[in-house]
C-alpha cells in the first residue's frame, strides 16, 4: 500500500509532520548551509526559488504514493529545523529508504535521533514495512553513527553510487530489519 500521511508523530522535545509551504523560510536556513548539504546528493539551496522547486517535486514524489517528506520542529519554538522522509517505497517488498537533514545549529543534541525513532515506530507499525535502507556518504561519519545507535547493520559498500555537486562519491547500505527494532 502507497505511503499515507500520518498523523503527526510528537516526541518529547519534536513534532514530526508533513512539509507545508510555511515551512519552506526556516528549511532554507537548514538547506543553504553547505555544511549541512556537503554530504548529501542534492545541491545546497540559493534562493526561495529552490525552496519551492523542492517542495513541488516531493510534492509530485508523494502524490505517486512513493515518498513521505516531514518537517522537524521544535516544540519549544515551533520552529521547523530539520526534514525527515521516506522515499522509494517498494510496496511488494514492504521496503523504503530513510533520508534526513538537519540545521547545523541543532547538530549533536539528539533531535534527529528522537525524530527518526518516532518516525521508525510508525513505519514499523501502522506503516508496515519491513526494511528501511540508509545510504550515507562514508565521509558522514555522524550520519552513520545516528543509524547505527537506531539498530541499523553496515551492508556494504555501493562504489560511485551518487553524483553530487558534480562529483561521483561512494556510499555505505544500512539496513534495518522489523524484527530487529526494539518494540518489534
Amino acid at each position: 500500500m502507497p505511503f499515507v500521511v500520518p498523523n503527526p508523530i510528537d516526541t518529547e522535545r519534536l513534532l514530526v509532520r508533513p512539509v507545508v509551504d510555511a515551512d519552506l523560510p526556516a528549511l532554507i536556513a537548514v538547506n543553504s548551509d553547505a555544511e549541512v548539504t556537503a554530504l548529501l546528493p542534492y545541491a545546497t539551496w540559493t534562493s526561495m526559488a529552490d525552496a519551492e522547486a523542492w517542495l513541488a517535486r516531493m510534492r509530485g514524489i508523494e502524490a505517486t504514493g512513493s515518498a513521505l517528506q516531514l518537517v522537524v520542529m521544535l516544540r519549544s519554538t515551533q520552529e521547523a529545523v530539520g526534514t525527515c522522509l521516506l522515499f522509494r517505497l517498494d510496496e511488494g517488498s514492504a521496503r523504503a529508504e530513510l533520508g534526513y537533514a538537519l540545521g547545523r545549529a541543532h547538530w549533536g543534541r539528539g533531535f534527529m535521533h528522537e525524530a527518526l525513532v518516532g518516525l521508525l515506530r510508525s513505519a514499523f507499525g501502522s506503516m508496515g514495512l519491513r526494511r528501511i535502507e540508509a545510504e550515507i556518504d562514508p565521509r558522514n561519519v555522524a550520519s552513520a553513527r545516528l543509524v547505527q545507535r537506531l539498530g541499523f547493520t553496515k551492508e556494504g559498500l555501493l562504489r560511485q553510487r551518487w553524483v553530487t555537486k558534480g562529483e561521483a562519491t561512494d556510499v555505505e547500505i544500512y539496513g534495518l530489519l522489523r524484527s530487529e527494532w526494539p518494540s518489534a
